[in-house]
């Protein structure tokens, strides 16, 4: 959904901008505070959003066709928190917390969670408590969300695994000619020298990691390594590019670096020039992401 600026909307709606502000502010969709304009709840329950610019730095952006002269009931999200969703499926509000978080639609802040590009995507609202702490909430159709299904109960569908039947035959393929035979010093078994060198590394820098984790989107990609959100640090995924002379393994690289770009995924690529030398690669490339090790 397109979300415009308050002058770019009140130009659409045929007002002025300062009639514009007068009616979201009668309608308590925003409120002033130290000559600034911040959203209250209801208005991002109608889709408000505060964004960031360098060069204008914070404004509220509203949907395209929001018209708070005509304000509609049924254009409200009723939101949920993570606690009302973990009672759903069961689950602590921790829980659903950290299931966000691996999945990439939040990160720790340095109080609570914010949510990222891709939890906004799927609808992800940003709060903060009167004690800063910030938290995010969640419209209802995150209950049915695919991604969220999968990732809870640790496995896909009878539909997803039919819509991904093609995906699926390719990664077969790939895994049957590139067998897992080298094993790191915590356990995994791995494809390659290369893989066994950064896994260990990851390893030794004590830092907790998963191989061959599913991306939590709609195609049927794997990466070769994924760091979850911790302690500041931000959920990453790496990528070993190798094989450059097989056509298929080219094609399989293109197709998994669009993704990653889509879906704005933070991604660490390594190749052989970083694997003899990856003790002076590794670290830089993880401090970007405010990871640090020794």
């Amino acid at each position: 959904m397109k979300k415009i600026s308050a002058s770019a909307l009140a130009k659409r709606l045929n007002k002025n901008t300062r009639e514009l502000f007068i009616e979201l502010s009668d309608k308590k969709l925003i409120y002033r505070k130290d000559e600034q304009w911040y959203l209250t709840r209801k208005g991002k329950e109608f889709g408000g959003e505060t964004i960031f610019n360098p060069k204008y730095g914070e404004y509220i952006v509203w949907p395209e066709e929001f018209n708070p002269f005509q304000l509609k009931e049924e254009d409200r999200k009723e939101l949920l928190t993570a606690t009302k969703i973990g009672e759903k499926f069961n689950l602590s509000s921790q829980r659903i917390n950290l299931i966000f978080s691996e999945i990439g639609w939040t990160e720790k802040a340095i109080k609570g969670w914010k949510v990222t590009s891709l939890g906004r995507k799927i609808g992800g609202v940003q709060f903060e408590h009167q004690s800063g702490a910030t938290y995010v909430m969640w419209p209802k159709s995150i209950l049915t969300n695919k991604i969220l299904i999968r990732s809870i109960n640790g496995k896909e569908n009878e539909e997803e695994r039919k819509s991904n039947s093609n995906e699926t035959k390719e990664t077969e393929e790939f895994r049957k000619k590139f067998p897992a035979n080298y094993r790191t010093k915590d356990g995994h078994m791995v494809r390659s020298r290369a893989e066994m060198v950064i896994d260990n590394a990851l390893y030794e820098y004590g830092l907790a990691h998963a191989y061959e984790r599913k991306l939590p989107v709609e195609e049927d990609v794997y990466s070769d390594f994924y760091i979850p959100s911790k302690n500041g640090g931000k959920a990453v995924y790496i990528e070993f590019w190798g094989y450059e002379e097989n056509d298929k393994y080219i094609k399989r690289k293109k197709i998994k670096q669009e993704i990653y770009k889509k879906y704005e995924f933070n991604l660490i690529e390594l190749s052989d020039k970083h694997i003899e030398n990856l003790d002076d690669y590794l670290p830089r490339m993880l401090l970007k992401y405010n990871i640090k090790v020794e």
